[in-house]
């Protein structure tokens, strides 16, 4: 998957929308302000958070290293050309979308649940 794709994968997901943060970073987020992926317009990587189970599973992986400031939240990141199929990309960026909803109040989740 190119950046692009990864872009317009993460705004299909339910509630998704894209802000511009830190001079520059692509920041797909849910309910205004709680992230689930981080995308560096220059192509430098891309970071979204994992299941705290499966973060060093994903770490010990070549090309997949710990998120800079977000891995405590148990958040990875990848630079192209990523490491991961694109079907595999687009299960962690929908897994993580998902871990997101997960911390919403009840009523908040209704309609983001896939």
């Amino acid at each position: 998957m190119t950046p692009d794709q990864v872009a317009a994968y993460c705004l299909q997901l339910p509630g998704a929308r894209e802000d511009y943060k830190w001079g520059g970073i692509r920041v797909f987020s849910i309910a205004e302000t709680k992230m689930f992926a981080v995308l560096d317009l220059a192509g430098a990587g891309l970071s979204f958070k994992v299941a705290a189970d499966l973060f060093l599973g994903y770490v010990d992986r070549p090309g997949i290293r710990p998120a800079p400031y977000l891995a405590r939240a148990h958040w990875i990141s990848i630079e192209p050309p990523y490491p991961l199929s694109g079907e595999e990309l687009q299960d962690l960026l929908t897994r993580s979308h998902q871990l997101v909803v997960g911390k919403l109040p009840k009523i908040r989740q209704i309609g983001l649940k896939l």
